[in-house]
């Protein structure tokens, strides 16, 4: 028998971001997947009480949810010092969730709901990992969109994220040099570990609209000339990760023509 299993857009974070079809899909489920990210020290991962909160707010009645123990990922500079060592750290990552998704579907009964931050279309690896578990699995996958921190960026700092007739290149921290280097002068970064990169670029040259822990209650916004605000930009996010526990950004930079 073929089970529903949905992959469910629950936006940046704020649970009035959430989408009517959204709402829906996680009332219809019979459980929700949840991963938790422990945390180094042991603390338990606040995005879990976030998606908590989230569910808390919009299922009616009480929700099942399953909580599933993230697998370690290599982080270290050494696994990923090159673009093939970290492409093979994300795919041994990758198979390692699948198989704890595996199980976990294989122990419960009837249709499922993964929750993602955003969009799952953006930078993030469930729709993959759960196209491996259907393969082995007989799933049938469901994909419900979300309010991307990308919408969210443009919204709150009242801009379009490109010019005129323009395009867009949306990329990750890791590749912004690259970005760079290829002639591109619209960016928008996602997935930025820190902001090391920002300072190599001649920030007379560059404007940044910087966005982070968009939607929550520790959500930080920051835009001008990289020279001048980039010093606000780093408070700004240190600020956010000691408030939250943990710090998501996204920005906007666009060459100063």
């Amino acid at each position: 028998m073929t089970r529903r299993v949905v992959l469910i857009g629950i936006g940046p974070g704020d649970p009035d971001q959430v989408t009517v079809e959204a709402v829906r899909a996680m009332n219809e489920v019979a459980y929700v997947v949840v991963s938790d990210k422990r945390r180094r020290d042991g603390d338990e991962d606040p995005l879990l009480a976030a998606r908590e909160a989230i569910l808390a707010r919009h299922v009616a009645g009480e929700v099942r949810l399953v909580v599933v123990e993230d697998p370690e990922r290599d982080r270290s500079p050494a696994g990923t010092a090159t673009a093939a060592a970290y492409e093979q750290v994300v795919a041994d990552w990758h198979e390692a969730r699948a198989q704890a998704y595996a199980e976990v579907l294989r122990a419960h009964d009837g249709d499922a709901g993964f929750l993602v931050w955003g969009d799952p279309a953006f930078y993030d690896s469930l729709v993959r990992i759960l196209r491996r578990v259907a393969e082995i699995e007989s799933l049938r996958l469901e994909v419900v969109p979300g309010i991307s921190s990308l919408q969210l960026l443009a919204a709150r700092h009242a801009i379009v994220l490109h010019e005129v007739g323009q395009p867009i290149h949306v990329t990750t921290g890791r590749r912004l040099q690259e970005a760079i280097a290829q002639g591109q002068d619209n960016v928008v970064v996602m997935l930025n570990r820190s902001l090391d990169d920002l300072r190599t670029l001649d920030g007379q040259a560059w404007r940044i609209w910087w966005g982070a822990n968009l939607g929550t209650a520790h959500e930080a916004l920051v835009a001008g000339r990289l020279d001048d605000v980039l010093p606000d930009v780093e408070r700004a996010r240190a600020a956010a990760k000691a408030a939250a526990g943990w710090v998501m950004d996204v920005y906007l930079l666009r060459r100063d023509r």
